[in-house]
C-alpha cells in the first residue's frame, strides 16, 4: 500500500517505538492476506479448524480464561472535567491514563508482530462514516476487524494525505487482570487496550469507537450514536417499516434484530430485514425524517439455540 498520510506513520512509528515489535505489517485487506493469517494462526494454535465438512471456512478460537468477558469495571472514559465523562461511566484523568498504559505498553509487542489496521465504521467515504487505524499485537483482532469493519486498502486511500481518522492501540501485553485497561480519550480522537485478547475490549471499532467516543462526536456534530439495533418488517405488499430498540447488554437485541418470522406470518409474505444488532448512527434529514446506518460491517451473531 502506498502510504501518504505523515500524521498516521509517524503515530505508527511511535506506537512502535513504544511497544517495540520484532516487525510492522500494514494491513492491505487482501484475500491472499486473510489465507496468509488464519495459515500463522493454525500454525500457532491461536486458532483450531473446525470440521470443513460441517463448518467450511470456521475455525474456533479461545480467550485466556481469565479474559472471557467486557471489562467494564476497567474500562474508563478519560476527559479534562469528571463531569465530561457522563454519570454512567467510569473516569481517570488523562494524565494519569497515558501513564498507567505507557508502563503496561512498553515492550509489550518484543517477539511479535505490530499489525496496523486501517478501518472504517460505515461505507467507506459515506459522510456518515468514520475512519480509524488499530495498532494490534493480535491475529484474532486483524482477522476479526475484516469481518466486523471494512479494512485495508481503500480505507488509507480515502484517508488521503490529511484526513481525520481515530488512534486506536492494543495489545495483549501478557493478559494480566490486574494490568488490563480498556480506555477513550474522546478529546483526543484515542483509544488504548491493553491486557485483553477478548473481542468486546479489543475490536476497538465496535463498543470504544462506534459507540462511546462516537457518543462525543456525534454531541459535537448534531447527531445520535445509541446502542440499538435496527431492523425492518416487511408486509406481503412489500411495504417496509423500519425500527430500532435499545435494551440492556444481554437482554436479546441481536436475538430479535435476526428474528425469524413464525411460521404463519412467513407463510403470508412478512419477512425481516436485519441491518444492525447493536449500534445505531442516526440522523435527523432535511426531510425531517430519522435515517440511520449500522456502523459495522459484521455481526457478533448468536448461536441457534441460545439466548
Amino acid at each position: 500500500m502506498n502510504i501518504i498520510h505523515q500524521e498516521a506513520l509517524a503515530w505508527v512509528q511511535e506506537m512502535a517505538n513504544l511497544c517495540q515489535p520484532d516487525e510492522i505489517c500494514w494491513i492491505d485487506g487482501s484475500e491472499e492476506e486473510k489465507k496468509r493469517l488464519e495459515k500463522d494462526a493454525l500454525a500457532t494454535g491461536e486458532l483450531t479448524k473446525l470440521n470443513q465438512t460441517q463448518w467450511p471456512g470456521c475455525v474456533y478460537h479461545r480467550t485466556n480464561p481469565n479474559d472471557v468477558a467486557r471489562t467494564e469495571e476497567l474500562t474508563f472514559i478519560c476527559t479534562a472535567l469528571k463531569e465530561d465523562a457522563g454519570p454512567n461511566n467510569n473516569w481517570m484523568s488523562p494524565l494519569t491514563a497515558y501513564r498507567k498504559a505507557t508502563e503496561i505498553f512498553k515492550g509489550s509487542m518484543k517477539g511479535r508482530t505490530l499489525y496496523v489496521i486501517p478501518f472504517s465504521m460505515g461505507p467507506v467515504g459515506s459522510p456518515f462514516s468514520k475512519i480509524g487505524i488499530e495498532i494490534t499485537d493480535s491475529i484474532y483482532v486483524v482477522l476479526n476487524m475484516r469481518i466486523m469493519t471494512i479494512v485495508g486498502e481503500e480505507v488509507i486511500n480515502q484517508l488521503g494525505t490529511a484526513g481525520i481518522f481515530t488512534k486506536c492501540l492494543h495489545s495483549k501485553a501478557d493478559l494480566n487482570p490486574k494490568r488490563r485497561l480498556v480506555l477513550h480519550f474522546p478529546e483526543d480522537n484515542t483509544i488504548w487496550s491493553v491486557g485483553s485478547g477478548y473481542g468486546g475490549n479489543v475490536l476497538l471499532g465496535k463498543k470504544c469507537l462506534a459507540l462511546r467516543l462516537a457518543s462525543h462526536m456525534a454531541h459535537e456534530e448534531g447527531w445520535l450514536a445509541e446502542h440499538m439495533l435496527i431492523m425492518g418488517i416487511e408486509e406481503p405488499n412489500g411495504r417496509i417499516q423500519y425500527l430500532t430498540g435499545a435494551f440492556p447488554s444481554a437482554c436479546g437485541k441481536t436475538n430479535l434484530a435476526m428474528l425469524v418470522p413464525p411460521d404463519g406470518l412467513r407463510q403470508k409474505g412478512y419477512r425481516i430485514c436485519t441491518v444492525g444488532d447493536d449500534i445505531a448512527w442516526m440522523r435527523i434529514d432535511t426531510d425531517g425524517g430519522l435515517w440511520a446506518i449500522n456502523p459495522e460491517s459484521g455481526f457478533f451473531g448468536v448461536v441457534p439455540g441460545t439466548i
